[in-house]
């Protein structure tokens, strides 16, 4: 009997529907108490998942639910360049 391998699922904070953890975008609070987007998915902290469209990412904002995830604000400088991450891309992948 083959196994079936698990895959990891994570919760968007724009949409709040678990998808896999591959097809998301992870935005972390380091130990250091800096916010920044995760490109490896490795970096060590508090991280927080959103999908790569514009509609999730504000959502999350408008909701507040990055401030509530990593417990204080989100520099609007890692929102703005989130924001230009899937305009550059069309809106689709990052």
């Amino acid at each position: 009997m083959v196994k079936k391998k698990k895959i990891p699922m994570r919760m968007c904070l724009g949409c709040q529907e678990m998808r896999p953890k591959k097809e998301l975008i992870r935005v972390v609070r380091t130990p250091d108490d800096i916010i920044e987007i995760d490109a490896g998915g490795k970096r060590s902290g508090r991280g927080a998942y959103i999908c790569p469209t514009k509609e999730c990412l504000l959502k999350a904002v408008k909701g507040k639910r990055m401030e509530k995830a990593f417990g204080r604000t989100v520099p609007q400088e890692v929102v703005e360049t989130l924001k230009e991450r899937l305009v550059n891309s069309g809106a689709q992948r990052i």
